[in-house]
């Protein structure tokens, strides 16, 4: 099945000194594709994720976004952040803003909209992840899995191209866990490009169209869940499987 490429990665290479954090990577994200990143701590896993929307420069290779390399900085560059939403294992949202705001904020600023669109089109969002009714509180009010509804509402705002997700229930305590993977589980179905770094095997055996290991800044395996967690093929991800499944 050929997939219209939505993002693609040619031979990135990303360096911390002397540490290869990303190795030849090569990938390509069909639209309307979910695809998994797992490995071991240390793969490189957050890193491509990051690259993708440019927080983290690489120092060769190509980056693209339906077609057009990555911008290097400036105006280009917040719209390139517009169309390649990022939820971030910590909610990075403003403390001092209300619910609403937070998911107007960038609505107004970035894509220019009126505020009482911001406001209609950020209640709808609310609405979709279940948290209409916080819409007038503090993050400081909600829990830990609310605050990431919220930020998932917040990238989705943006009517984004594609979705970025970097461990996205790790700091949440394992209550609120699904309720998180549930709404994403949800944009999976109704067919939002995305990109999930996870430690959540369920939700990569369930939402995933494809599952890409990781090990030292290799793509080691890049199959379908069905294919990777009944018969992984190489030494690493079988090691990896074989620690984390007994759990």
């Amino acid at each position: 099945m050929a997939v219209d490429p939505l993002i693609e990665l040619r031979d990135v290479n990303k360096y911390y000194g002397d540490l290869h954090v990303l190795q030849d990577i090569d990938l390509t994200v069909g639209k309307g594709e979910v695809v998994v990143v797992i490995g071991p701590s240390g793969s490189g896993k957050s890193t491509l994720c990051r690259a993708i929307n440019r927080l983290e420069t690489v120092e060769s290779g190509t980056i693209s976004l339906d077609g057009e390399p990555l911008p290097q900085e400036g105006r280009a560059l917040a719209r390139l952040r517009a169309e390649v939403g990022m939820v971030f294992q910590s909610f990075n949202l403003f403390a001092h803003k209300t619910v609403l705001e937070n998911v107007s904020l960038a609505q107004i600023k970035v894509r220019g909209r009126k505020k009482a669109d911001a406001e209609r089109r950020s209640r709808e969002l609310l609405d979709r992840v279940g948290l209409l009714a916080h819409a007038e509180k503090y993050p400081a009010q909600l829990s830990g899995g609310q605050q990431q509804r919220v930020a998932i509402a917040r990238a989705l705002a943006m009517d984004p191209k594609a979705l970025l997700f970097d461990e996205p229930t790790s700091a949440l305590d394992p209550e609120m866990i699904n309720e998180v993977l549930e709404v994403m589980q949800q944009l999976a179905r109704e067919g939002m490009t995305m990109i999930v770094v996870t430690h959540e095997m369920g939700f990569a055996r369930s939402a995933a169209n494809r599952v890409v290991f990781m090990a030292d800044g290799r793509i080691v395996e890049d199959r379908t869940p069905e294919e990777f967690f009944t018969a992984p093929r190489s030494e690493r991800a079988k090691d990896f499987l074989s620690k984390i499944l007994k759990h």
